[in-house]
């Protein structure tokens, strides 16, 4: 039997029109990328196949390839001297013509209990469009004890997610290059 999440509302981050749900921290953070089908695929594919999270300096471990719904994948961050994994489980994952992406939540052992969704849509007018969505509280002793600390690093790594999706953004076509963000 697989290892139980470590919260109860699973995949209230992959509706935007949904609120999240009240007792943690939200994050959620869109940003423009570009437009057009090839920058569309582009972030799409650089989303279901981790990425984003490469590109914004993780270290990820995953049982798949590609992001698919009960895949395990663990991230992780590196805090000076420091390595912090993150197991998660993905809990969604839509690949559709305008809007792709995956919703993971947080296993035992994770610093915080949530769930984070990455989105990449393109609108009607052919903007494509990269979306944080999140929820989350302490998972841990020590990150209850850190809160700022652990949310600094929160919102640094979704500034390094939004950076990261830009980067695959402007790669040129068959480019796997790194990003902006795992250069830094």
């Amino acid at each position: 039997m697989p290892e139980p999440l470590t919260y109860t509302e699973v995949g209230a981050t992959l509706d935007a029109a949904v609120p999240m749900p009240s007792g943690y921290h939200h994050v959620e953070r869109r940003v423009r990328v570009g437009d057009g089908d090839e920058v569309f695929r582009r972030v799409a594919d650089g989303v279901l196949r981790w990425q984003v999270l490469r590109g914004a300096g993780l270290d990820v471990r995953a049982e798949v390839e590609r992001a698919v719904e009960g895949a395990e994948v663990t991230s992780v961050t590196r805090l000076g001297p420091l390595r912090v994994p993150a197991p998660c489980r993905v809990v969604g994952v839509y690949d559709r013509p305008n809007r792709a992406g995956f919703a993971y939540g947080t296993l035992r052992g994770h610093p915080v209990s949530g769930e984070e969704a990455f989105t990449v849509e393109r609108d009607a007018d052919g903007a494509v469009w990269f979306t944080v969505r999140a929820f989350s509280r302490p998972g841990t002793w020590w990150s209850r004890l850190g809160g700022p600390v652990a949310r600094a690093v929160q919102r640094r790594m979704t500034t390094r997610y939004l950076a990261a999706a830009r980067s695959l953004a402007e790669r040129p076509p068959g480019d796997p290059g790194r990003s902006a963000a795992a250069q830094s």
